[in-house]
């Protein structure tokens, strides 16, 4: 009689709750010795497959189908035009993020990605961003930002703290920079130390060029002869008062 009234009671059930309650009082008779155990057993196997049969008939409220979650999808970083996305990154890249020693290490998109990340460091000490907010400044989409950043963490040149709390949303990862030849180019604004190609040291200065007459400046170059019968006054240095010069076929007075 339990056994037929079970039966009736599992196939009429539409509920899981109703299969777990049937379920209860199904070994509560077996501990009981109500049913054997043979008995026991196949209302175990009809419950199974009618607990399946109402997993599969019921639809989850709210979701849309073929998704697992209530969130919408998250959408991906994109710049609005690839051309504008494309002239960020190549100016960023250009700007002497880094000492070009280190710049040769990396492509264009990732010079922009850690030209922002110097930038944040040189301002705050540290680059607090989340990777959505560098890789949209940079240019470029989220997998290339953070191919970029752990390429730099490999060759030892920052490092990446992980803020991550329990049972809330985690912090974005903070970035430092520990290579000192990137920091001093930081300090230095992006210039290298190199000397100037025209020092002081073993230069000759350069005049303006002098426009005149040649025979003129030859004159003006030669030393100056005594002339006989004109002596000079004072330290006896003798000097002509005048000098007469052909140039261009007219005479010209140089007067000293």
């Amino acid at each position: 009689m339990f056994h037929a009234t079970m039966r009736s009671a599992i196939e009429g059930a539409r509920t899981l709750a109703q299969i777990d309650h049937l379920s209860r009082q199904i070994w509560q008779a077996h501990a009981a010795e109500t049913v054997t155990d043979t008995e026991a057993q196949g209302l175990a196997e009809l419950l199974h497959t009618r607990r399946g049969a109402i997993r599969e008939a019921v639809a989850p409220v709210g979701i849309p189908l073929g998704r697992v979650t209530l969130f919408p999808p998250k959408r991906l970083q994109r710049a609005p035009e690839r051309s504008v996305a494309i002239e960020r990154r190549r100016r960023l890249a250009c700007s002497g993020p880094m000492p070009p020693a280190l710049a040769s290490r990396f492509t264009t998109g990732q010079l922009a990605v850690l030209r922002i990340v110097g930038d944040e460091m040189a301002r705050n000490g540290a680059c607090g961003l989340c990777i959505d907010a560098i890789a949209a400044r940079a240019g470029v989409c989220r997998r290339w930002a953070q191919a970029a950043i752990r390429l730099a963490e490999g060759d030892g040149l920052l490092t990446i703290q992980e803020r991550r709390h329990q049972s809330r949303k985690s912090d974005p990862n903070l970035i430092r920079i520990i290579s000192r030849e990137w920091l001093a180019w930081l300090r230095r604004g992006g210039r290298s130390v190199a000397p100037a190609l025209f020092g002081s040291i073993g230069c000759t200065k350069v005049r303006p060029t002098d426009k005149g007459d040649p025979q003129e400046r030859a004159v003006d170059t030669e030393p100056s002869k005594e002339l006989p019968g004109r002596q000079g006054r004072g330290n006896g240095a003798s000097r002509p008062e005048s000098a007469w010069v052909a140039g261009s076929g007219s005479g010209r007075r140089l007067a000293r």
